[in-house]
C-alpha cells in the first residue's frame, strides 16, 4: 500500500468462529454462522469498490488438529485488495467465544503491534460482535482511529429471550458470559462513531435496551447476498447431486419441500417447526419437510446444545411417525446450499425460519434470491426483509398453529406462491446486493474519514537516545506497591541501578508530578526514565521533565470535566477531592461505599448521558475520571511503542483497580500483596499476571525472580 494514497484502508475485526475465504463451515457450531459469511463477503465487496485501497479482515490464528490448517495461516489473500489477517492470542486451540474474554487484551496488544509494523495505518476500524467491539474500543483509544461497529447479535436481547424460556440468571451468566458481553456492548455503543444495523427493528427493539441508546449514530445498511451463487432454477441446470441424499429419506421426493436451514441451536426453534408439521395432517399430505441442521457423524460427539436439539428432533420424528416425510441429512457441503434452495424452489416449496429471534437472516435473502417464498419469525430482522420484499408471511415462533397456517396459505395457493417468488427475486436484487451495501457503507464513511485525516496523529515521545540499549522496562505504581518496605526498596533500587543501561525504569501513578518528585527524593529512589502521572493523563521525560504534548493532544478527545462534575454533584457519598488532587485531565472524588451508588450505576449514568471517560475506583475510596483515551495502561503502551520495547518485556507492578489495564494483555504483570488487591481478583486466571506472596517492593523482587526478568 502506498503511504501517500488517499484511497481508503479499512480494517475489519471479527474474532470468534472459523473464518476463511472459501468453503466456510457454516453451521459447524454456534460460532460459525451467518456472521462469518457476512464479514468475508463484506470484505470482498468493499475491496471491489473504486476508492478503496485495501480491506483487511482480522481474526484469531488457530492451530488446532481438530480444525483445518487453513485457520492457522497468518495471511490469506481474498483478492488483490482484500486479505484475512490472523493474529495469535491465547492458546492455539479453537475456543468457543465465551472462552475468549480473558484473551482479548492480548489480542488487542498483538493487533496493535501488527498495525505498527504496517506501511500505512487504517483509515477506520470496524468491529463485529461484542468481543471484537471490546478490542475495537481499546484499539481506537490507542490509535485515535474512528470506530464502526456491527453488533450482529445483542446480549441484552438474548438475555430477555433466555429468561422468557425459563433459564435462571446464574445459568445464563455461567453459560454465555453475559456480564462481560453486555459490558463490552455498552462500551462500544458509547465509543463507536457509527453503528451499522441490518434492520430498523434491530434499532427500535434491541438497541433501545442499552444505556447508550443513540439512534442518530446508527445507520441501517442491510447485508447483501451473492446473486451469482444464489439464483432461481433454470431449464439448463445440471442434475443436483443432493437429490440422491434426499432420496434416502423421502418416500415421495417430488412433493413440495418445506425447507429449514440453520445450525442445531435451541434458539432456532426447529423443533417447534417439526412439531407443527407432525401435528398437521394436511401439511404431511401435501409437502415434505427438509431440515438441514449442520453436519454430524455421531450426535454423541457434538456439544451439549446441538446434541439436545438433534436428539429431540429424532424423538419428534418417531413420536409422529414421520419416517419418509422428513429429511434430516447428516452431511452437506457449503457448495450444496445454493442447490438445496433451487431444489426447494423447483418443487414449489417454501423456506421457513421459525427462530425465537433472528437478528437479521442471511438465509432468508439466499432463499428469496433462489425464488422461494418465505415464512419467518416476526421477531427481529425478517420484519424488515419481508416488509421490503413482500415475499412471504411472518409468524409467531411460539405458536405452532401460526407456523402451520402460514405454510398452508402459501403451499395451497399457486398464485400467491408465484407472486411471493417473483417479488423476492426482484426485491433482493434491488435492496440486498453486496454492491448496494458497499456503496451505501462508503457514503456513510466519508465524513468520518475526512475528519480523522485532518486530526494530527500522536507524535513520537521525546526522542530516545541515538543508541537505544534498553530492551526491557519496569513500570511500577507507588502507593501500597513500591513503598512500604524500606529494606526491599533498597534492594530494588540497587537492581535498577545495576541494570539501568538495558532496562527502562518508569513510574505509573495516580499522583501528580510534584507529589511523585517529593516521594522519590524522600526515599532516595533514582529519577525514572519516564514518569506517567495523574492516572496516565500526563507523561514526563527527565531530566528536563518535559511534558509529552502529543499525548496531551491525543487524550483531549470528548473530555468534558464540567459536565461530568455537574452529573456527579447531586450523588450521595461523593466528595470532591482537594484542588491539589485535581488536574486538567483528572476529576477525583472521595467515595463513601455506604452512601454512594455502586460503580455500575455511575457508569450507567455516564452512558445515558453519552459521556466518554475512563472510570476507576481504587483502594475502595478514590473515584477518578480521566479521558477515555487515557489510563495508566494506555500511557504505558504509548511509551513502550516510542522506546520500541515489546510489551512481553515490560514488567508492570500494581496493587489496586486503577492498575488493572496496565496488567492486562501482553505485559508481565505482578500484583503485590496489599489490603486492596482483591480489586484485581478477576486477573487470577491470567497466565501473565503473578500474584506475589510478598508486599511492596518485596513483591516486585519476587516477580522479577518468577519471570527470570534479568536473564
Amino acid at each position: 500500500m502506498d503511504t501517500n494514497d488517499h484511497s481508503l484502508y479499512i480494517l475489519m475485526i471479527s474474532i470468534h468462529g472459523l473464518i476463511r475465504g472459501e468453503n466456510l463451515e457454516l453451521g459447524r457450531d454456534a460460532d460459525t454462522g451467518g456472521q462469518t459469511k457476512y464479514v468475508v463477503e463484506l470484505t470482498r465487496a468493499l475491496a471491489r469498490q473504486p476508492g478503496v485501497a485495501q480491506v483487511d479482515l482480522v481474526t484469531r490464528c488457530i492451530r488446532d488438529p481438530e480444525v483445518s490448517p487453513d485457520y492457522g495461516r497468518p495471511v490469506e489473500h481474498l483478492d488483490s485488495k482484500a486479505r484475512i489477517i490472523r493474529i495469535a492470542a491465547g492458546p492455539d486451540l479453537y475456543l468457543q467465544k465465551e472462552e475468549l474474554w480473558g484473551h482479548l487484551d492480548a489480542f488487542t496488544d498483538e493487533l496493535h503491534s501488527w498495525l505498527l509494523r504496517q506501511p500505512r495505518r487504517p483509515d477506520v476500524l470496524h468491529s463485529h460482535y461484542a468481543d471484537a467491539g471490546y478490542v475495537g474500543v481499546r484499539l481506537s483509544h490507542l490509535t485515535g482511529l474512528p470506530l464502526i461497529h456491527t453488533g450482529h447479535s445483542l446480549g441484552r436481547d438474548k438475555v430477555r429471550r433466555l429468561l422468557a424460556l425459563g433459564l435462571p440468571v446464574e445459568e445464563i451468566q455461567q453459560r454465555y458470559r453475559m456480564a462481560e458481553r453486555i459490558s463490552a456492548e455498552e462500551d462500544v455503543l458509547n465509543s463507536a462513531n457509527l453503528v451499522i444495523t441490518s434492520t430498523h427493528n434491530e434499532i427500535e427493539d434491541q438497541y433501545e435496551l442499552y444505556d447508550c441508546y443513540t439512534p442518530e449514530k446508527m445507520s441501517v445498511i442491510p447485508p447483501g447476498t451473492d446473486l451469482n451463487q444464489f439464483h432461481p432454477p433454470g431449464p439448463g441446470d445440471a442434475p443436483v447431486a443432493f437429490t440422491k441424499t434426499l432420496g434416502k429419506y423421502l418416500r415421495n421426493p417430488d412433493k413440495p419441500m418445506i425447507l429449514a436451514l440453520s445450525r442445531p441451536d435451541k434458539r432456532k426453534n426447529i423443533v417447534s417447526l417439526l412439531e407443527a408439521y407432525g401435528k398437521s395432517d394436511r401439511l404431511r399430505e401435501i409437502a415434505n419437510l427438509v431440515i438441514v441442521a449442520g453436519n454430524r457423524n455421531d450426535i454423541r460427539e457434538l456439544h451439549e446444545g446441538a446434541q439436545n436439539v438433534l436428539t429431540e428432533l429424532l424423538l419428534v420424528i418417531d413420536c409422529h411417525e414421520l419416517s419418509g416425510l422428513v429429511a434430516l441429512p447428516k452431511h452437506h457441503s457449503p457448495s450444496d446450499v445454493a442447490d438445496i434452495y433451487r431444489l426447494a424452489a423447483s418443487s414449489k416449496g417454501v423456506f421457513v425460519n421459525p427462530a425465537l429471534t433472528e437478528p437479521f437472516g442471511l438465509t432468508l435473502l439466499e432463499a428469496a434470491a433462489s425464488g422461494l417464498p418465505l415464512v419467518a419469525t416476526e421477531v427481529g430482522g425478517p420484519v424488515d426483509i419481508i416488509g421490503n420484499c413482500k415475499n412471504g408471511l411472518l409468524i409467531d415462533p411460539l405458536d405452532e398453529a401460526s407456523i402451520t397456517r402460514a405454510l398452508l396459505k402459501i403451499l395451497e395457493d399457486e398464485d400467491l406462491w408465484a407472486t411471493f417468488s417473483r417479488h423476492g427475486l426482484v426485491s433482493v436484487a434491488k435492496y440486498y446486493s453486496w454492491e448496494a451495501h458497499a456503496r451505501k457503507y462508503l457514503e456513510r464513511l466519508g465524513s468520518l474519514v475526512l475528519q480523522a485525516r485532518v486530526t494530527a496523529r500522536p507524535a513520537p515521545l521525546s526522542t530516545a537516545p541515538a543508541v537505544q540499549t534498553r530492551t526491557r522496562a519496569i513500570f511500577t505504581a507507588i502507593d501500597n506497591t513500591l513503598l512500604g518496605d524500606p529494606e526491599a526498596l533498597s534492594l530494588f533500587v540497587k537492581l535498577i541501578r545495576e541494570h539501568h543501561r538495558r532496562v527502562l525504569f518508569g513510574i505509573a501513578t495516580g499522583r501528580r508530578l510534584n507529589s511523585v518528585l517529593k516521594l522519590l527524593k524522600v526515599h532516595a529512589i533514582p529519577m525514572p526514565d519516564v514518569l506517567i502521572t495523574s492516572l496516565g493523563t500526563e507523561i514526563y521525560t527527565p531530566p528536563q521533565l518535559t511534558t509529552d504534548i502529543a499525548w496531551t493532544h491525543h487524550i483531549d478527545h470528548l473530555w468534558t470535566p464540567q459536565v461530568l462534575h455537574r452529573l456527579m454533584e447531586p450523588l450521595p457519598g461523593l466528595t470532591l477531592q482537594a484542588k491539589e488532587h485535581q488536574s486538567r485531565f483528572k476529576l477525583s472524588y472521595y467515595y463513601d461505599e455506604h452512601q454512594a451508588p455502586p460503580l455500575e450505576e455511575i457508569l450507567t449514568l455516564l452512558r445515558q448521558h453519552e459521556l466518554a471517560a475512563h472510570t476507576s475506583l481504587s483502594f475502595g475510596q478514590f473515584l477518578d475520571f480521566v479521558p477515555a483515551r487515557a489510563s495508566k495502561g494506555q500511557a504505558l503502551r504509548y511509551v513502550a511503542n516510542q522506546w520500541k520495547i515489546p510489551l512481553g518485556q515490560v514488567l508492570v507492578n500494581g496493587g489496586s483497580r486503577g492498575d488493572e489495564d496496565m496488567l492486562r494483555g501482553n505485559t508481565l504483570g505482578v500484583v503485590v500483596d496489599s489490603p486492596h488487591r482483591d480489586e484485581l481478583d478477576q486477573l487470577n486466571d491470567s497466565e501473565r499476571v503473578y500474584f506475589s506472596e510478598g508486599s511492596h517492593a518485596a513483591g516486585i523482587l519476587e516477580a522479577i525472580d518468577h519471570y527470570g526478568f534479568f536473564h
